[in-house]
């Protein structure tokens, strides 16, 4: 893993490592410590539950479910460290489709409080 950043934001490093680290071992129990309880998260792609998710516990059962899913794969490219916010680029392989995306975080006093996703999309 590439980690791009200013020796003054190892403490987000470090919080971000942990949290690729949670899906490329498949170990959900990983990520609890690192989200904040005013956590939001702009997910991917709609959901009957809605693009959006606030508060600690839905922020993290998102996360921990798919952290879990042995049936797909994450690879981690690079992950820039720009003040608080991290931008981690990533793949992630399930079946026979493959989808390239970013994810953008901002971390504060050690926690994780925002992840916004994004996909590349078909021409």
């Amino acid at each position: 893993m590439d980690i791009l950043e200013h020796p003054a934001s190892a403490g987000i490093a470090r919080v971000l490592h942990e949290f690729n680290r949670a899906f490329l071992e498949h170990d959900p129990a990983l990520l609890p410590p690192l989200i904040a309880a005013d956590c939001v998260v702009e997910r991917i792609t709609p959901t009957p539950e809605g693009t959006h998710l606030v508060g600690r516990e839905p922020c993290l059962a998102s996360w921990q479910a798919l952290a879990g899913n042995h049936d797909g794969r994450f690879t981690l490219g690079e992950v820039w460290i720009l003040g608080e916010r991290g931008l981690i680029f990533w793949e992630y392989r399930i079946g026979g489709a493959v989808q390239k995306g970013l994810n953008v975080m901002t971390v504060r006093n050690g926690l994780i409080v925002e992840g916004r996703g994004y996909t590349k999309g078909k021409a």
